[in-house]
């Protein structure tokens, strides 16, 4: 058996197709084009670079982009501040907080100060609240999990009465995922550092979700044959044969793996594409409300 790869790349190309269409739409409506605001707190490479591949993200399908970057000594008002400026602004349709933010500063807060109409990338507190609780619905669910689902969608397999593993209980990938699992009616088992015997947990699953953050961990052994295995993992590993002297992986080993999942994304080209497609349809569903 060889896993079909699921190539996260061209569906994100096909969708952010729409999501172009979709905005030109919304700019004639509005006389103005959607707007994302995205707030930036210090110096994090990583940050920096998310942030700006998100902001050129926007601008290929017609999405106003504006940044609000404070400096790492930041205090929790002015990082607020700058929250509620968004909120208070009519030309911006969404809010994104690009996580993580210093230590010194109450994440917690901050995002709760995100208005529920704009919390495109679903990370409000009530929004993950409502997520987990029968007969509510969310105003927008979290991009990166909702880019999981899409994937799994593309395989085929509705998770319907399917086992499903997710391995992670991050706030932001792994309890919403699993929760809109449950949601899709599949059977979820939450998986993390201190579950026993973690291999035969995995081996049931029809449904992978790595989440962990562990390079390469799930092995090709621990993979119900025919399984659709999802990798959110993005872990940057040495590779003296690589010009930059490193290379990305994910939490799944991708060479063993393809020769016993169904279905398989690949790190890079996978989950990543997706997580910034979906932040650009919650900007315009934002927009068009």
């Amino acid at each position: 058996m060889t896993a079909v790869i699921i190539d996260g790349r061209a569906v994100a190309r096909r969708m952010q197709s729409e999501i172009r269409t979709g905005a030109e739409a919304a700019a004639s409506a509005l006389g103005r084009r959607p707007g994302l605001g995205v707030l930036l707190v210090g110096d994090d490479p990583a940050s920096a670079m998310y942030v700006r591949m998100k902001r050129r993200a926007c601008e290929r399908v017609g999405i106003h982009s504006v940044a609000s970057i404070l400096p790492a000594s930041a205090s929790q008002a002015e990082v607020e501040a700058a929250v509620r400026a968004f909120n208070e602004s009519a030309d911006i349709d969404g809010i994104l907080v690009q996580l993580p933010l210093p230590a010194t500063i109450d994440e917690a807060a901050v995002l709760s100060e995100i208005g529920l109409p704009k919390d495109v990338d679903g990370i409000h507190p009530v929004n993950l609240g409502f997520l987990g609780m029968r007969g509510r619905e969310p105003t927008f669910t979290p991009a990166t999990p909702t880019g999981v689902m899409r994937l799994i969608a593309e395989s085929g397999m509705d998770p319907a009465g399917k086992e499903a593993v997710v391995i992670g209980r991050s706030n932001i990938v792994g309890l919403p995922i699993a929760l809109m699992l449950t949601n899709a009616d599949a059977t979820v088992t939450r998986c993390h550092s201190r579950t026993v015997d973690l291999p035969t947990v995995t081996r049931r699953a029809d449904i992978v979700v790595a989440a962990v953050g562990q390079p390469e961990m799930v092995k090709a052994d621990w993979l119900k044959p025919g399984a659709v295995v999802i990798d959110v993992g993005s872990n940057s590993v040495p590779d003296p044969d690589s010009e930059k002297g490193y290379r990305y992986v994910g939490d799944v080993d991708f060479a063993g793996a393809r020769h016993v999942a169904g279905w398989l994304t690949k790190v890079p080209g996978g989950v990543g594409p997706m997580t910034i497609t979906m932040l650009l349809a919650n900007t315009l569903k934002a927009a068009q409300a």
